[in-house]
């Protein structure tokens, strides 16, 4: 179970997700004020952990480190 939560993305990729992630829950609190906004916790999550599963069903990684 371990081997699927191997980080495989960079740090331009997780800050890029961070970013998106809450720029896209800021729509929850200003602007439309919709719950849509609430798809933000995804990429928010991803970012903050390293590891993408959709990248892993893929065998993408843009982490530099090789294991």
């Amino acid at each position: 179970m371990s081997a699927l939560f191997i980080t495989n993305e960079g740090s331009v990729d997780r800050v890029v997700r961070v970013i998106l992630g809450l720029v896209l829950l800021s729509l929850v609190f200003v602007g439309p004020k919709t719950l849509w906004g609430l798809v933000g916790l995804v990429p928010l999550f991803t970012g903050l952990s390293g590891v993408c599963l959709i990248y892993r069903v893929l065998g993408i990684s843009t982490c530099p480190v090789k294991r």
